[in-house]
């Protein structure tokens, strides 16, 4: 693909959390969860005794932290009670968080001043997606926010948006997705959309149309309705790559990345529509091209598929390959290299 890889984002983030060990050699260093989603950078992280901290709640360990601790916010960003605690201990803090993730941030506070409850388009148990939540509840407390993640979801909320409905019904299926105290029958007369910055462009887009008409519907106008481009550009571009790759004729797709990188895991949704697709952590789940480990992301786990007729017979094959916005050019280099290897080329 012609766009593939590390984003400026990225790294940056990986670049000030290996500067953090050299500007505090001798200091205790943390992470709040993983500095992006590959378990090769978050490796080599640790082996700079950098230790992770739990993400999802503040436990034990934060309350062990010194003053002259340092920890490292993640690109995703961190909830604001995280933040919070980390002030209240007095730790040195080295913040990565993307900027477009702080976009997003402040599009939400935004809608919160204004009495706007936000729609986030995302995966609720995602890092970003609590990082955006908690700051849609703006800076007194008292904003809402619905997590939604299908367009089953949008459609459901359309639904309740026109006619209302069973309200408990709503909640619970949503349960986990809204703060506490949301109330769909108040909270959903005036919306703005907001997303996490890695989501597939298309779907985000479908998802603030359905919604505009929803409101119009109920209304006669969009005039209750708000939107603001927040996907990632990074994201678009490697999307719009892949997209463009597509129109050629090939006979597989390599994806290569971290199993739990929303970005990632787009891709290879996009790829899989049109052609024999392999999420694949790095070069070594290549066993050979007719045999490859990789990650089936419909069943959440790994698995070995054999497409010795996707080559059977054929002098000539064409590979396609792209990469997450979190994956190191040397896993990338690594994945070429297997490639020609297999087929019996050597690379200078």
């Amino acid at each position: 693909a012609q766009d593939f890889g590390f984003c400026y984002g990225v790294e940056r983030a990986i670049d000030l959390a290996y500067a953090s060990r050299k500007v505090f050699p001798d200091n205790r260093i943390f992470l709040i969860g993983e500095i992006i989603h590959n378990p090769e950078v978050n490796r080599q992280l640790r082996e700079m005794d950098i230790v992770s901290l739990p993400w999802k709640e503040i436990d034990a360990t934060y309350d062990d932290l010194q003053p002259e601790d340092v920890v490292i916010v993640p690109a995703f960003g961190a909830p604001t009670k995280f933040m919070e605690k980390i002030d209240e201990r007095g730790c040195y803090t080295v913040d990565t968080t993307c900027g477009d993730v702080m976009k997003v941030w402040r599009r939400v506070r935004g809608y919160a001043k204004e009495g706007i409850t936000s729609i986030i388009h995302g995966k609720e148990n995602h890092e970003e997606t609590r990082a955006t939540a908690s700051r849609a509840l703006g800076e007194n407390g008292d904003g809402h926010y619905l997590v939604i993640l299908t367009l089953a979801d949008t459609d459901y909320v359309c639904d309740y948006i026109r006619s209302g409905g069973d309200k408990e019904a709503f909640l619970k299926r949503f349960e986990g997705c809204h703060e506490q105290g949301f109330d769909p029958d108040v909270h959903l007369r005036r919306i703005g959309v907001a997303n996490q910055t890695t989501m597939l462009k298309s779907e985000t887009l479908e998802i603030q149309n359905r919604l505009a008409k929803a409101i119009s519907d109920r209304d006669g106008s969009s005039e209750n309705f708000s939107v603001f481009d927040t996907i990632c550009g990074a994201t678009q571009e490697r999307q719009d790559a892949l997209f463009e790759m597509l129109k050629t004729k090939m006979d597989m797709l390599l994806v290569v990345g971290g199993y739990n990188s929303s970005n990632t895991a787009h891709l290879v949704e996009i790829g899989e529509k049109e052609l024999p697709t392999f999420f694949i952590r790095d070069a070594s789940q290549i066993r050979s091209l007719e045999e490859i480990v990789h990650y089936d992301l419909h069943h959440a786990e790994e698995k070995t598929s054999d497409y010795a007729d996707v080559f059977a017979g054929k002098e000539h094959v064409t590979i396609g390959l792209t990469a997450g916005a979190s994956c190191p050019n040397n896993l990338i280099e690594e994945t070429i290299r297997r490639v020609f290897e297999l087929r019996g080329e050597k690379l200078g």
